[in-house]
């Protein structure tokens, strides 16, 4: 070995091995705050184990989601705010879920950055450990890898895993029909899409993210990181009492591609845009980028998270039920037979 030069290490090369070790010591409290029914194993092992029988199943069809939060991340890393970015992970999947007429059941996630800074990912990963509990989830496992060289300046990135299950033949979306009604669940803000385009936004708006909202009371980077609505608990409850034919979580595409997709050929919906007032977080996107009303409709939930197609008899039902569980519930309109979204009224 040459005289000047020292023995590399994979910690000198950047990964460390025991801060990793470290962060799953400080998270493991939280992830075993989230244990249900059918968890076999806690963190630690090669392989997390559940059993579908110990969670009450008899004939069970699996179904798997994963997604990830977009560059919103980027206002979490450029505010050093990291309480509830872990939320958003946790319901982009098990809102997904849902919508399949599942149960979700256990959760694992990725958390991948230059430098493992244990403060930081453990309040990530403690904010995916509460939205896991509060959607019945367990959070069995995960990975979280130290990549220099890839991320930089603090930068990371989220991806989420969920897995979900429901008896066989309860499945949605199922026998929807025209004249189904549409139940609107408000959002709770922007959630977890069209960040690329908030961000230019903000940029054209002359604020930072410390600022005061235009529309608020708190700092516009607080607003806007207002954390992903989780719906899980109250739409099983509602498929449960029967009458729900098909939900839609409003994501990309809002509005109008993502109630289509749980439409049979040939049937369309009927929306009154009349029905509920437009956000105030997105009134300003829309003044301060002048968006067309269709490209807000595409692009962002405009105020209402999961849409809901039941059965006419049932609606008042269901409306009551869903206030209930403390939504807010919004008449949106009806399954038609004319293919598409007709929107009927004017958002204000």
């Amino acid at each position: 070995m040459s005289a000047n030069k020292s023995p590399l290490t994979y910690a000198a090369a950047g990964v460390d091995i025991d801060a990793g070790n470290a962060l799953v010591d400080r998270i493991k409290p939280a992830a075993a705050s989230t244990k249900r029914s059918g968890v076999m194993s806690g963190l630690g092992g090669f392989g997390a184990l559940f059993d579908l029988k110990g969670a009450g199943f008899t004939d069970p069809i699996l179904v798997g989601a994963t997604d990830g939060v977009g560059t919103k991340l980027r206002i979490a890393i450029d505010t050093g705010n990291f309480d509830t970015i872990g939320v958003d992970l946790v319901a982009m999947c098990v809102n997904d879920l849902v919508c399949q007429g599942a149960e979700p059941l256990f959760f694992l996630d990725y958390f991948a950055t230059g430098k493992l800074e244990i403060e930081a990912a453990a309040t990530i990963i403690e904010g995916i450990a509460a939205g896991c509990k509060a959607s019945g989830c367990a959070l069995i496992g995960g990975e979280t890898a130290e990549m220099p060289g890839m991320y930089h300046g603090g930068d990371f990135d989220l991806a989420g895993f969920s897995v979900g299950a429901m008896e066989r033949g309860a499945h949605l979306p199922a026998d929807v029909q025209v004249g189904d009604v549409l139940l609107g669940l408000a959002s709770n803000g922007v959630h977890s899409n069209g960040y690329s385009l908030v961000r230019r936004i903000v940029e054209r708006s002359g604020l930072s993210w410390d600022d005061p909202a235009p529309f608020g009371t708190e700092s516009l980077g607080t607003h806007l990181l207002a954390p992903t609505r989780l719906y899980v608990t109250q739409c099983l409850a509602a498929i449960r009492a029967g009458g729900v034919h098909a939900l839609a979580h409003i994501t990309g595409g809002g509005l109008t591609e993502n109630i289509p997709r749980v439409l049979p050929d040939g049937m369309g919906v009927a929306v009154d845009l009349s029905a509920w007032d437009l956000p105030p977080v997105f009134k300003w996107l829309v003044e301060v980028a002048e968006l067309e009303q269709s490209e807000l409709l595409k692009t962002f939930n405009a105020g209402v998270g999961m849409v809901l197609a039941v059965d006419a008899v049932r609606a008042d039902d269901l409306v009551t039920l869903l206030q209930g569980e403390g939504e807010t519930v919004l008449r949106l309109g009806h399954v038609t037979d004319t293919p598409g979204v007709a929107y009927s009224g004017k958002l204000v």
